[in-house]
């Protein structure tokens, strides 16, 4: 079987769970390719798209919070979205592609790409079997005007979410968010700390603002280092954000561990006491199914604000208050073994911790026509 499998590089979420689809498709034997769409109108045209995104989040969140509201009142409306519309050059380049190219299934793990398909079947164009595999707590802005035989979703319980809005409940398929195997492999927290060279004797607290490293991250990290005692330590993920990189290089020097981007995030989640992080769906589940203290930074106004919400309300994290008292009563909070106990059970019975096996057992269904 051969699966094409497209996502975009707007927030590292999407490509995340991508790649986790595309992992278990090869270790079943199959053919999968990941692939940008926009990369089909040039890989100019896909850096921009993804660059725009990424300084709008870093820069300006409150702009972001703002359009994504803006998509919330536009969906009210019985018109196809600007984003639909936007698409069709990459439809027509998308057509030109599956003419050459042959796939018993397509996946997306991104919304723009289900857009871009649902155009090719208003043209006509015979495609093969699609599912769309969501990444956040919610059912964000226009999903409901993309057409596909399957819509995976991350919870039962936001079924009803999707089916308010159009999607048909019967194409609708509560697996999970799809998570790369190294983060559902066991890993003794030791172990991680001697993979990585870290200390054994220091408690660390891993911070990330996700692939972006957007986030009040610098004034986060200042109140936590005050906090911090003599066998604490900090670790921050500062992602693509070569500022917020070179501020805290020049602030703290060798007292923080700075990273820009590595591929061990599961080695430092595991080695770390607290994970403190960006609520995207992706890096939230990805904690959740290693089961990790987890404690949520302030979220970008949108799809996050959601993610956060359906997290503490199963009481899978905390919720990180941008104050010297907020931060210091959720780190007096967490020293208590029942509640990090609770929450790391919650976080077990609520996230589908195979979720990419699942999906790709539904792609076979899909391919086989045991579902319709």
């Amino acid at each position: 079987m051969d699966a094409l499998i497209l996502s975009c590089g707007t927030g590292g979420g999407h490509n995340s769970a991508a790649k986790a689809i595309k992992e278990e498709c090869i270790s079943r034997g199959w053919g999968a390719v990941m692939l940008n769409p926009y990369t089909l109108c040039g890989t100019r045209t896909a850096k921009l798209i993804d660059k725009t995104y990424v300084r709008l989040v870093q820069r300006f969140p409150e702009g972001f919070g703002f359009i994504y509201q803006l998509g919330e009142w536009y969906r009210r409306l019985p018109f196809r979205s600007p984003v639909y519309f936007f698409n069709q050059k990459a439809a027509d380049r998308m057509k030109e592609y599956l003419k050459d190219k042959k796939f018993d299934v397509i996946i997306m793990t991104h919304l723009f790409a289900g857009e871009i398909l649902t155009w090719l079947k208003h043209s006509g164009t015979d495609i093969p079997p699609t599912v769309y595999v969501a990444t956040d707590y919610t059912c964000i802005p226009f999903t409901e005007e993309i057409e596909c035989d399957a819509y995976v979703i991350p919870a039962k319980e936001l079924s009803e979410d999707f089916v308010k809005r159009g999607i048909p409940e019967s194409r609708i398929y509560p697996l999970g968010i799809p998570v790369q195997a190294s983060f559902r492999k066991p890993l003794i927290c030791s172990k991680a700390k001697e993979a990585l060279g870290l200390e054994k004797d220091i408690n660390y607290f891993l911070i990330s603002g996700g692939s972006m490293g957007a986030g009040k991250l610098s004034s986060i990290v200042k109140k936590l280092q005050t906090l911090c005692g003599s066998r604490e330590r900090l670790i921050v993920i500062c992602g693509s954000n070569h500022k917020l990189y070179k501020k805290l290089q020049k602030k703290y020097g060798k007292n923080v561990i700075l990273l820009q981007h590595t591929e061990r995030m599961a080695e430092y989640i595991r080695a770390s006491e607290i994970y403190f992080t960006k609520p995207g769906g992706l890096s939230s589940t990805e904690a959740a199914v290693m089961g990790t203290v987890l404690v949520h930074l302030p979220p970008i106004p949108g799809c996050e604000t959601k993610n956060v919400k359906f997290f503490t309300k199963h009481d899978m994290s905390l919720r990180l208050r941008n104050s010297k008292g907020g931060v210091y009563r959720t780190l007096s909070g967490l020293t208590n073994p029942e509640k990090r106990n609770g929450m790391q059970y919650c976080q077990q019975k609520i996230v589908c911790g195979n979720a990419a096996e699942t999906i790709c057992n539904l792609l076979q269904q899909l391919v086989a026509g045991n579902i319709s």
